[in-house]
């Protein structure tokens, strides 16, 4: 009888043992296999993005996401969600309980002096199952999030290091206006000194000459606020240098609407975890309609007995003197608090409209978004092409007539000096342009969650507009 008892102890030890009280297969410790619910789907969109992306810039979006400490946490938080599976499936831990009787009770077949109780709590049939999925579909979620997060990340870095590129290029521009400044101011100065020309041009030259300093410390202070906070995204020291080459030239993209929105809602991260919080609360509120079901509760008792040691028992001992006593118990829990049961439903009820909800809003985001960004990109590209088509033609045109006039004397300094900066401001423009472009694509690849320079249509406009590229990036 003994050896009975020790047997049924192993066997509550090991829940495998016992039968399955909810749906789903299970694997060892009664945990269920993530097979028995079917994890919502969550692509990759960064990686698919950073695929298309040039070496330098790949490199440096690949050292954000591996050194970002937000994504670390995101991920742990995930893989913290996922663990929680096998505890919400597996039964609770039995109970043992030790009974020693300090006054043995005297039966007939002797006093009892010890009992020992086994049971195992057993909820009722689909509980367990429902724990798990809410845990597998929270889990989903929070993975789904951690892909949101790095899609954000990859935008965010191509977009500081367009900008950090514009910067450097606007430094360029004026460092060498600078220069033609200084190498008129002195021709100004000699002219001024041999009695040609006014005073006025030397001073306007110099005043010049000081705010373009002025600027390029201004660019100095930007540069410095990307840099630290390209940085950041990366865990470097703000003062770390970034080394990612020059940007792709910009190439006209095709940008259909309606296909855009479709691809953003097939791909995007964020509409992939609000599915997976839905879901979680659909089982969310079968669980709290689960609670208007008992659960069970098995054991054992095991009773030792002593022999009889009174004269009758000596005398004349029963059959079974001294045999010890096996029971088996059996519980049910009363959910009898209805007024509880209700609020848990409602507030599942609840939970579950949030969720559907706020998928809604994401969704609704999503298309605004892309059709804001999908409408701006031409817009985009229209004014870089009017910048450097047009625009610096016209000033290069002025310029030379400017210089050709001032050499023949008919021409002051300052009128040159107007003609140089409506110069270096069309260059300004254009540079200005495409970093304006090249971030509008970023983040609107970001915003479908897909690249866009890898579809055939892009391909075929590519090819078919190669010639109608600015003039400034048609040789690179």
């Amino acid at each position: 009888m003994r050896l009975m008892f020790l047997a049924s102890l192993i066997i509550l030890a090991e829940p495998s043992a016992l039968p399955a009280t909810g749906g789903g297969a299970t694997g060892p410790a009664g945990s269920a296999t993530v097979q028995a619910v079917p994890a919502t789907d969550v692509g990759r969109p960064s990686q698919a993005i950073l695929d298309t992306l040039p070496i330098g810039l790949r490199a440096l979006a690949l050292e954000v996401l591996d050194r970002n400490p937000e994504v670390r946490e995101l991920e742990a938080r995930a893989q913290a969600a996922a663990a929680q599976a096998p505890q919400a499936r597996s039964l609770p831990d039995p109970m043992v309980g030790i009974t020693a009787f300090a006054a043995p009770p005297e039966t007939r077949v002797g006093p009892q002096r010890l009992m020992t109780t086994l049971s195992q709590a057993i909820p009722w049939k689909g509980k367990l199952a429902a724990r798990e999925r809410a845990a597998l579909y929270h889990a989903s979620a929070l993975e789904a999030r951690v892909e949101a997060r790095r899609l954000a990340l990859v935008t965010e870095a191509r977009r500081l290091l367009h900008e950090l590129s514009f910067q450097d290029r606007h430094a360029t521009i004026l460092e060498t206006l600078r220069q033609h400044l200084l190498q008129h101011e002195e021709v100004t100065r000699a002219r001024y000194s041999a009695g040609i020309g006014l005073g006025q041009a030397v001073v306007q030259l110099q005043a010049s000459i000081t705010d373009t300093e002025s600027q390029l410390l201004a660019i100095a202070g930007r540069r410095i606020r990307l840099l630290a906070e390209l940085n950041e995204l990366r865990d470097r020291p703000p003062a770390a240098p970034v080394n990612a080459g020059a940007p792709s030239p910009p190439v006209p993209v095709p940008a259909d609407l309606d296909s855009l929105i479709g691809r953003a809602v097939g791909a995007r991260p964020e509409l992939s975890a609000a599915s997976a919080e839905v879901e979680r609360t659909e089982v969310l509120l079968e669980l709290a309609r689960l609670g208007a079901r008992p659960d069970f509760t098995i054991g054992l008792s095991y009773t030792f007995v002593e022999r009889r040691q009174d004269a009758a028992g000596r005398l004349m001992p029963p059959p079974d003197n001294g045999d010890d006593i096996l029971g088996v118990q059996a519980g049910i829990t009363l959910p009898i608090r209805r007024r509880r049961i209700a609020s848990a439903i409602e507030e599942a009820e609840a939970l579950r409209t949030a969720a559907r909800e706020a998928r809604r809003r994401t969704e609704s985001q999503i298309r605004r978004t892309v059709g804001d960004l999908a409408q701006r990109l031409p817009l985009a590209w229209q004014q870089l092409r009017l910048a450097d088509d047009v625009l610096v033609i016209q000033a290069e045109e002025s310029l030379a007539s400017a210089q050709a006039a001032y050499v023949a004397g008919s021409l002051g300094a300052l009128d040159l000096l107007t003609a140089e900066h409506v110069l270096w401001n069309a260059h300004t423009a254009v540079a200005r342009n495409q970093a304006d472009f090249l971030i509008a694509l970023a983040q609107l690849e970001g915003a479908v969650g897909g690249p866009l320079l890898d579809s055939p249509a892009f391909a075929e406009a590519a090819q078919a507009s190669r010639d109608d590229r600015p003039r400034s990036t048609r040789d690179e």
